[in-house]
């Protein structure tokens, strides 16, 4: 079974398209390090359209990020901006991006919002 962020980025992959980011284009790396190791997520945003690749290449702005921390954010138990402020996650590029990025992540399992409503309808 797979963890929570490879079907996070399964599931961006799938989907295609996300209209939340219809007015937003470039890409974004996740950088997850773990110690030595790097895992690299790059996600290409072209007026809502995504592609997903599981490849280090070049991107507007990267994250680096622990796995551990990415899995909470994939999972909705963790905010991205919060986690910026509290300095558990990095950022070099275009700031602009991550805010825009921030909209794919689920919200808390608790939360009524249409983040968490769009996904039980989606299930």
């Amino acid at each position: 079974m797979p963890d929570a962020t490879t079907r996070f980025f399964e599931d961006l992959n799938r989907r295609g398209y996300e209209p939340l980011l219809v007015k937003t284009s470039g890409t974004i790396r996740f950088d997850l390090r773990e110690g030595p190791r790097t895992s690299h997520w790059t996600v290409a945003i072209d007026r809502g359209r995504l592609r997903v690749s599981h490849e280090d290449q070049e991107a507007d702005t990267v994250i680096g990020i622990s796995p551990a921390l990415f899995e909470e954010l994939a999972a909705g138990r963790s905010h991205g901006i919060a986690a910026i402020l509290r300095g558990d996650m990095t950022v070099s590029g275009d700031p602009r991006l991550v805010v825009q990025v921030e909209r794919l992540f689920p919200g808390p399992p608790t939360s009524q919002g249409p983040r968490r409503h769009v996904q039980r309808e989606a299930r």
